[in-house]
């Protein structure tokens, strides 16, 4: 069981809004130089999230995006299954063998599992936005030096 690349980026992307302290929306193309993911990549993905009632978008100057409802209320679960078309979809076992009726049901627990992660607790301990950042100028500067 692996967790798509898309799925991937699109949790990235959620925790950078989570994260952000700033009361201005994110645009995304601070998203692509925080995550390296092409802003055309990032349009696709934010298509998705915006579809599934994850993020919303913020026109004119200053614009961006904003999560469309707290962290503490979206989960792993809703932003795989919003970007990935395999991602929590369950099957109907009709016709599969007895490994595929296993791995359906190992594939539902998992993204059970994912519904009872949240944003919010997925950010709890992360770094401080100037300490990762300056921590992370720390590595290059002595790496480089």
């Amino acid at each position: 069981m692996r967790l798509s690349s898309r799925g991937s980026h699109a949790i990235k992307a959620m925790m950078n809004l989570a994260l952000s302290n700033r009361k201005k929306p994110v645009t995304l193309a601070e998203l692509s130089q925080e995550n390296f993911i092409s802003i055309s990549y990032l349009e696709q993905l934010f298509a998705r999230l915006r579809e599934g009632g994850l993020v919303s978008g913020v026109r004119g100057p200053g614009g961006g995006y904003v999560l469309a409802r707290p962290a503490d209320q979206i989960t792993m679960g809703d932003i795989i299954l919003a970007v990935d078309e395999k991602g929590a979809k369950k099957e109907d076992d009709q016709g599969k063998t007895h490994i595929d009726v296993m791995w359906n049901d190992l594939s539902n627990k998992f993204y059970g599992f994912l519904d009872e992660i949240t944003l919010a607790e997925t950010i709890a301990n992360a770094p401080e936005e100037g300490a990762a950042s300056s921590a992370s100028s720390n590595k290059e500067f002595s790496s480089t030096h």
